[in-house]
């Protein structure tokens, strides 16, 4: 009699192994693993396995290049995240925290697709067909080539897309998606993987966009597999509390187009729209207060005035607390071991909270002389002039270096009325602002 193979799977990562294991090897989660049956082992080979016929090694030479063609969402901010514009064929997946707007976002941008008569197909597996109703009414997104189906079944949306041929396609959401033919769980890594490969499939095979919408985990990444991110062609994620009018599309992977750009939208009664005029939004001209600076980061291709908040306060326990927000916390506290090495500032008995308004995360080191402006302007009780901005990367020795984008950032923040620059070198550029040359964060106490 053959002995009875055991399969397990992590429900996390979805990471196979013959013997169960308390603790996951590959994303560590704890008590993980379950045990799939003969049919769910077998349905995790075939999705493992690579359909077609074996394809022959070609010169790069030879390759002919394919011309990528696409079409408006009629959102000019989701369309710079994008590349251009939503690419037939291709398998989205936009994540977010409940209640961020991404149901509202692709209810927007399916009745603008509709509205130029191509067919849009809306199903959700979370509300029913008179919510959906409800919120189109609010948003003034009802058009007759927009359609909505209440199906969590993948047979039936898959019979519903071969009654008519459909040219857009929302899944609301992949977790609640089911296929008949496994018996795992929805949203369980077998049913999510298998699902999403089914999909992908049909994208390809009808040249149908497809934009899935996926839950996230208390610490932010998609729920499900991993995998399932590297299947989709574009990843994106919305960033932004949800009490907050301004909400960040971001992308994080995007075979069409850069992964650098970002979308600003506004939250208003008619839904999530493209934001207008956001040159002003992440900073405050009106207010000049002590512990506040202003820089220029760039986002994709596109410069952004913000303003860094700094709140120095002594400490009354023996650990001074460094909190960050919107700003890596790791470089925070290196900055802050720089001011007390170079400037001799003695932050140690301090506690030391940082903020970047408008609910954008800073990813580039461009900010560093801001941070260490405002620092100081907070410990001194010295307010900074709202028509300067610090624009300089610090390094570990307390040299100031330059960044990319100099002279586009010096641009953007002129059209803004900005006409004093610390940089770390001469812009190549003239410019009509007064720029000061600061190679060494020494020269920062110069200002105060």
């Amino acid at each position: 009699m053959a002995k009875k193979k055991t399969l397990f799977e992590c429900q996390h990562c979805g990471l196979t192994t013959p013997k169960w294991m308390g603790k996951c090897t590959n994303c560590g989660a704890w008590d993980s693993f379950i045990e799939l049956s003969e049919h769910q082992q077998e349905v995790v080979k075939q999705a493992k396995s690579t359909s077609g016929s074996s394809a022959k090694a070609v010169s790069i030479n030879d390759v002919v290049e394919e011309e990528i063609y696409r079409f408006s969402s009629l959102d000019i901010e989701l369309d710079n995240v994008l590349g251009g514009g939503i690419v037939p064929g291709s398998l989205t997946l936009i994540g977010g925290s409940p209640g961020v707007g991404k149901s509202t976002l692709l209810l927007k941008v399916g009745a603008n697709i509709a509205s130029t008569k191509k067919d849009v197909l809306y199903v959700t597996g979370e509300e029913s067909t008179s919510q959906i109703k409800l919120r189109a009414n609010r948003l003034k997104s009802n058009h007759d080539s927009l359609y909505l189906l209440s199906e969590i079944r993948l047979e039936q949306i898959l019979v519903e897309l071969e009654h008519r041929a459909y040219d857009f396609l929302i899944i609301d959401s992949i977790q609640t998606i089911y296929s008949e033919n496994i018996s795992s769980a929805p949203g369980s890594v077998t049913q999510v993987r298998q699902i999403t490969f089914e999909l992908m499939r049909i994208a390809k095979e009808k040249d149908l966009a497809i934009f899935i919408i996926g839950h996230i985990t208390k610490e932010g990444s998609i729920a499900g597999p991993r995998v399932l991110e590297h299947m989709v062609d574009t990843v994106l994620y919305f960033e932004g509390d949800s009490s907050q009018e301004l909400r960040i599309l971001r992308g994080f992977k995007n075979r069409f187009g850069a992964t650098s750009e970002i979308g600003v939208f506004e939250m208003k009664a008619e839904g999530l729209v493209s934001a207008t005029d956001i040159a002003s939004r992440f900073f405050n001209r009106n207010s000049q207060q002590s512990g506040s600076a202003l820089t220029v980061v760039m986002e994709g291709s596109r410069p952004i005035i913000l303003e860094v908040q700094a709140l120095v306060s002594e400490s009354h326990t023996p650990n001074a607390k460094r909190q960050a927000t919107g700003f890596d916390n790791n470089r925070l506290n290196m900055l802050l071991a720089l001011l007390e090495r170079k400037l001799e500032i003695p932050l140690s008995g301090y506690d030391v909270f940082i903020n970047i308004t408008g609910g954008i995360k800073i990813t580039e080191t461009a900010a560093d002389l801001a941070i260490l402006a405002a620092i100081i302007s907070s410990f001194r009780d010295r307010a900074i002039s709202k028509e300067t901005v610090f624009i300089g990367e610090v390094s570990l020795v307390g040299d100031v270096r330059e960044v990319y984008g100099l002279d586009v950032r010096l641009k953007e923040a002129k059209m803004q009325n900005i006409n004093k620059a610390l940089v770390a070198k001469k812009p190549l550029e003239k410019t009509l602002m007064k720029t000061y040359i600061v190679d060494e964060v020494t020269k920062l106490l110069e200002w105060y």
